[in-house]
C-alpha cells in the first residue's frame, strides 16, 4: 500500500509541476499574481492524494481514489491560491496602489499603505498617522473611505477570513498602548462590518510588542504606529499578529 501511496503522490506532484510548466510556454502567463495559485494547486493534489490513497479498498482502488483525490484537492488549491492573489491585486487597485512584497517597505516613512501577499494570506498594512489622530480611535474620514473599499470588495469573496491587528509605539504604559491597539483594531473592524460584509472577522491589541523598527526615534516610532489587516482563505493559516 505504501508503494502505491508513493505513485499516486509522485503523480500528483508531477502532474502539478507540469501545470506549471505549462505556464512558461505561455498557455498561462508566468507572473507573481500565479505564484500562490501553483502552490496552493500542488498542496491540495498532495492532500488530496493521500486521502485517496487511503480510503480505497484494494490496490486498484486505492490508485483511482488517489488521482480523484489529487485531481480534486488541485483545483480546491488553486482556487483558493487564485482567490488570495485576485483579492491582492483588487485591493492594491482600489486603494491607489500596487502588491509589493519587499520587507523594507515596511520601513519606508513615505508609504502609507501597504499591500503584500505571501502564499497563505493578503496582509493591508496602513501607516498610523493617516487612520487616526493622537490618541484617537476613531477612523479619520480618508482612512474611513480606504477600509470600506476593502469591505466592499471582501462582499465578493465572504469565505475570507479577516484579522485586523492594532500597533503602536512605546510612548506611554504597555497597558495603555495594549488598550489603545485593540480599540483601534475594532474601529477598523467596525467600518468593515459596517460595509456588509459576513466574513468571519478577529481583531488583536498589540501594544508595542511587535515593533518594525526599535523605538528610539521620532522616525521609527511612527513606523510601528500601524493597523494591519490580513485576508485568509483558510483559518489554520492565522498567525499570531502581536510576535
Amino acid at each position: 500500500m505504501k508503494k502505491n501511496i508513493a505513485k499516486s503522490l509522485f503523480a500528483s506532484v508531477l502532474s502539478m509541476l507540469m501545470l506549471g510548466g505549462c505556464a512558461n510556454q505561455g498557455l498561462v502567463q508566468e507572473d507573481d499574481p500565479y505564484n500562490r495559485t501553483k502552490t496552493g494547486a500542488i498542496g491540495g493534489a498532495i492532500g488530496g492524494a493521500v486521502i485517496g490513497a487511503t480510503t480505497g479498498h484494494g490496490s486498484t482502488d486505492r490508485r483511482q481514489r488517489a488521482l480523484v483525490g489529487a485531481a480534486l484537492g488541485g483545483l480546491l488549491g488553486a482556487g483558493i491560491g487564485y482567490s488570495l492573489d485576485q483579492q491582492a491585486n483588487e485591493i492594491a487597485r482600489a486603494l491607489g496602489t500596487g502588491v509589493d512584497n519587499d520587507p523594507l517597505a515596511a520601513l519606508d516613512p513615505e508609504r502609507d499603505i501597504i499591500v503584500s501577499k505571501t502564499s497563505t494570506y493578503v496582509k493591508i498594512m496602513f501607516r498610523d498617522d493617516m487612520m487616526f489622530a493622537v490618541n484617537s480611535t476613531r477612523l479619520q474620514p480618508t482612512a474611513r473611505t480606504k477600509v470600506g473599499k476593502i469591505g466592499q470588495l471582501l462582499l465578493n469573496y465572504p469565505q475570507t477570513i479577516v484579522q485586523i491587528a492594532g500597533h503602536t509605539d512605546n510612548d506611554g504604559s504597555y497597558t495603555y498602548n495594549q488598550s489603545l491597539s485593540e480599540n483601534r483594531a475594532n474601529s477598523v473592524a467596525n467600518t468593515l462590518t459596517g460595509s456588509g460584509i459576513q466574513n468571519v472577522v478577529a481583531t488583536a491589541g498589540c501594544s508595542y510588542s511587535n515593533e518594525l523598527a526599535p523605538n528610539t526615534s521620532k522616525r521609527n516610532k511612527a513606523l510601528n504606529r500601524r493597523v494591519e489587516i490580513y485576508l485568509y482563505g483558510n483559518q489554520n493559516h492565522m498567525i499570531n499578529p502581536c510576535q
